[in-house]
């Protein structure tokens, strides 16, 4: 209903808009683009040209002339014209200076297909639409004719040429000498050049006033020349007995029939610009109308016999064009007003028919919103009832919440009554100095295990704590400098052990501060166990106290060298959980969490500033006065001596587990295994464990480990999943698709035993998913299986050289490499030269790739694989063929018969001939 009401409003509209339109009796004038290049002539002339053109103009309003003056720079002017052809005019008027210049780009826009119109002076080419101007030849026999007439007696001329080689000039002079020809009495004196310009004509006299003397007769190509000839008689006063002859005829001030008016020239020959007779014949062309192509505009001498007409005639002419200019204004400053009343006119009816629109779907859209309402006071009922069920239920859910937190508190709990019955006899069976060096280490590595798991669960207790408001400050006022010190000092060792500079600044002295003790060194302990962890050997720590004196705290800073944090681990940095892409280490994101939350409690901050690569700053803020309630300040009370949590629990972890050499028997061991896993502890222990058995290589990160599978490519990889930036998953779904590495098994160890991360796993190609904690026996039984499988797989293979590779590979990457690999072998047989390199070329991968990739899959050297395909051929044709021993052994790449029998000898028992001899082709049965 309301897009049929608005249908119908639009289209009344239209309707009036329509009539409206049509009454006006406005049609519209189509509007043209017309582009003008000049060049020639001096400027009282290009103006009088552009003056005829804008009278011209203003009959036909809305037409935009685009004008450009070179200045008599024929290069320039050929610029400007290109650039008018850029701006999509309808029609190009062109006043050239040059003939020669000027052909080209006339040509070229002739030739796109721009009507061109020649004004003035013609180009060396007929390629224009129509030419406007006088027949210069005719114009300078005019005045050489008007001349000899007026002087019936002997007489000397200086005749005045415009610019040297331009044709108006040649043309004029050669007319005014075929003119003179009418009284022999009439000597050329001199021929100067003043390229149409007054200063030039000026300067050209001024150097021949020797020369000039009474009753010299100053005939110039245009007035301006002839105006400077007078300048120069006039220093020597002789204007009044020398005649002074122009050419052009312009009105106005300047002009030569003010000239002829003030007597200073004898006559002139009106030159018509061209102008308006230029837009006429463009309107035409562009209208479609007759038009001739060579318009020659009429010339006429003014002299004192008739130049006060003509005078009278350009003034009113003038006048004229004034008040046409005029009335035009005043037609568009009505038209203006017209048009604004319409739109005014038109305002309003388009206002009246929306307000009839509006009202229209106001109604409408008020009966819809009343049923609206009524649906939704009905709908807010039943929000109102689900928003006291959801309370309910969340009552609910917020006691079994706090039941699970209670049940995880008390078993955190129950976890440190045996881990401290694991650390006990641990820690005493390490003392013992009779303790085998193996067992050691094990024992260590359980140790140190087991301390990490003590640390996480105070961690998540004291969390437990902040969540239940039941962590309660215990603040006394102690000497802050000696506090970080004495806390700093207990990782001094570990700095000499990892060779890290380990600086402790002091430039405070004695500063006493409100804080708990235990839970300041907790902070602590964790910022320093980061610093040390994340820098590497050779590094700098620096732990500074100092006093901002302004804000009224004291700072604790840790700065280290280490790998810095980016913009996105700095803003997540105190958030619970939170781990970062740390490309090295990884942790459990619980540290800075608690350190934010235990700082807090103080009314303090802390803060980092770091950049990715640079190192790291750690800040503690406590106030200096302190901002406790009074049930958290307590009797000083002495802080030198530390718990065992505090020191062994984040120093304990910083310490590496030593690797045990594992002496070699002297044999060289079958397989080789690379071991990817980012934890330093198992990597090591595996390593021991698996190293009397494989060799083993190591790798901390999957980027490393890929590097490593294509240097080495071993017999077998174990990776773990989680690993710092790509994770194992990525690492198997590489190798597995790259012809080097398809062929080696791969284990995965991950702590995710869902059953979604094995299934993907699987998908990936991955021969084995290990769940952590695994049985180590289980892992060494699986290793043996898939190097076992792998070598009844390359038994497969080459059970019966030469046959092709079979169909059940391992991966059809496997198939691919192998299917490649025999029929480029095959394919080369009978090629002497056939090396390995041409087999890595064929198929793109390196020698030592080469090498590694067939003795896993074929379990054969190159060389001999090719030489035994080669022997195996050569049975075959020895058996089949009648061809001769020679034949066969070239047939199969052997330059030497006498080679190719000792290598078949060496490898069958017999020589090719006996073998033959024994089992001929003849005697075989067909089929």
């Amino acid at each position: 209903m309301i897009a049929l009401l608005s249908m119908k409003r639009t289209r009344l509209v239209l309707c009036a808009l329509v009539f409206l339109y049509s009454c006006s009796g406005v049609s519209p004038e189509k509007k043209y683009r017309i582009g003008f290049a000049q060049c020639t002539g001096t400027e009282n002339w290009k103006k009088a040209m552009r003056d005829g053109m804008q009278r011209e103009l203003s009959f036909h309003p809305g037409t935009e002339l685009i004008y450009r003056s070179a200045n008599d720079n024929s290069d320039l002017q050929v610029k400007q014209i290109k650039e008018l052809l850029g701006l999509q005019i309808d029609i190009l008027l062109v006043s050239p200076n040059e003939a020669e210049p000027l052909t080209a780009v006339v040509e070229e826009a002739y030739n796109k297909g721009i009507p061109v119109v020649i004004i003035d002076r013609k180009t060396s080419s007929n390629l224009y639409t129509s030419f406007i101007g006088i027949d210069n030849f005719e114009l300078g026999k005019t005045a050489g004719s008007y001349v000899a007439n007026l002087f019936k007696t002997r007489g000397n001329i200086i005749e005045v040429i415009g610019l040297r080689g331009s044709t108006p000039s040649s043309d004029r002079q050669r007319g005014f000498e075929e003119g003179i020809k009418l009284n022999p009495g009439l000597h050329i004196k001199a021929r100067l050049y003043g390229n149409w310009l007054e200063d030039k004509s000026e300067a050209e006299f001024s150097k021949i006033k020797d020369q000039l003397s009474p009753g010299d007769i100053v005939v110039a190509q245009n007035d301006p020349m002839a105006l400077g000839a007078y300048k120069v008689y006039k220093q020597l006063g002789l204007q009044r007995s020398v005649r002074f002859f122009g050419v052009d005829g312009l009105p106005g001030p300047g002009g030569g029939i003010q000239f002829v008016s003030d007597k200073v020239l004898q006559a002139t020959i009106l030159t018509p610009t061209g102008g308006e007779e230029a837009i006429r014949t463009a309107f035409n062309i562009l209208n479609q109308q007759p038009f001739n192509k060579e318009n020659i505009l009429p010339t006429v001498v003014i002299d004192s016999s008739n130049v006060r007409i003509m005078k009278l005639q350009t003034d009113k002419i003038d006048l004229q064009q004034q008040d046409i200019e005029k009335q035009y204004a005043l037609l568009m400053e009505q038209k203006r007003i017209y048009h604004n009343q319409g739109i005014l006119l038109y305002s309003a009816i388009i206002a009246l028919v929306l307000a009839l629109a509006l009202g229209s779907i106001a109604f409408i859209f008020l009966r819809h919103n009343r049923r609206i309402n009524r649906k939704l006071a009905s709908q807010n009922e039943e929000i109102l009832l689900q928003r006291n069920q959801l309370i309910a239920m969340t009552a609910k859910a917020k006691e079994a919440t706090d039941a699970k937190f209670n049940f995880f508190t008390n078993i955190s709990h129950e976890f440190r009554t045996p881990l401290t019955l694991i650390l006990a006899p641990l820690e005493d069976m390490l003392s013992s100095p009779k303790l085998h060096f193996t067992l050691k280490n094990n024992l260590s590595l359980i140790h140190k295990n087991a301390i990490r798991l003590l640390r996480l669960i105070n961690q998540l207790m004291d969390f437990r704590k902040i969540e239940e408001q039941k962590m309660n400050l215990v603040a006394t006022e102690n000497n802050i400098a000696a506090f970080v010190t004495e806390i700093a000092e207990n990782f001094r060792e570990i700095a000499r052990k990892k060779s890290i500079t380990f600086n402790i600044i002091n430039k405070v002295g004695d500063m006493p501060v409100w804080f708990d003790v235990n839970m300041l060194d907790k902070v602590l302990f964790n910022l320093l166990s980061n610093a040390f962890k994340f820098t590497g050997e050779h590094g700098v720590i620096n732990v500074t106290i100092e006093k901002d004196n302004g804000a009224g705290m004291a700072l604790i800073k840790v700065q280290d060298s280490g790998i810095g944090m980016s913009p996105e681990e700095i803003e997540h940095a105190f958030e619970l959980f939170y781990q970062g892409h740390k490309e090295t280490f990884k942790g459990t994101g619980l540290g800075l969490s608690l350190s934010k939350e235990l700082i807090n409690l103080h009314h303090g901050t802390i803060g980092i500033h770091s950049e990715k690569w640079k190192g790291a700053t750690f800040i503690v803020s406590l106030p200096l006065e302190h901002r406790l309630q009074e049930n958290e300040q307590h009797a000083k009370r002495a802080f030198l001596s530390h718990s065992y949590d505090d020191m062994k629990i984040y120093t304990t972890e910083l310490e590496s587990v030593a690797a045990e050499k594992v002496v070699a028997d002297g044999a060289q061991k079958e397989n080789t295994i690379l071991l990817i896993e980012d934890s330093d502890d198992l990597r090591i222990f595996l390593k021991r464990r698996l190293g009397h058995h494989y060799e083993v290589e190591e790798a901390m990160n999957a980027a490393t480990g890929l590097s490593q599978a294509y240097n080495i490519v071993p017999d077998l990889i174990i990776s773990d999943i989680v690993l710092p930036g790509h994770d194992g998953l990525y690492l198997t779904e590489t190798l597995k698709q790259d012809i080097r590495t398809s062929h080696i098994p791969i284990i995965l160890l991950t702590a995710k035993s869902t059953m979604e991360d094995q299934i993907k796993g699987i998908k990936l190609k991955a021969d084995a998913f290990i769940v952590k904690p695994f049985n180590l026996e289980y892992l060494e039984e699986t290793i043996k299986n898939l190097l076992n499988n792998r070598s009844i797989l390359r038994e497969h293979y080459t059970s019966e050289l030469p046959m092709e590779a079979r169909s059940n590979s391992s991966t059809k990457i496997d198939r691919k490499f192998i299917n490649e690999f025999t029929a480029i072998v095959e394919s080369n047989l009978s090629n002497e030269n056939f090396t390995v390199d041409h087999i890595c070329k064929e198929i793109g991968i390196s020698r030592v790739q080469l090498y590694r990739k067939v003795k896993a899959l074929l379990g054969y050297n190159v060389n001999d694989y090719i030489l035994t395909i080669r022997l195996q051929k050569a049975k075959y044709l020895l058996l089949n063929e009648s061809l001769s021993i020679s034949e066969i052994s070239y047939k199969v790449g052997f330059s030497s018969q006498a080679y190719f029998a000792t290598v078949f000898k060496s490898k069958f028992g017999v020589t090719p001939k006996a073998f033959r001899e024994k089992d001929p082709p003849h005697k075989k049965s067909p089929g």
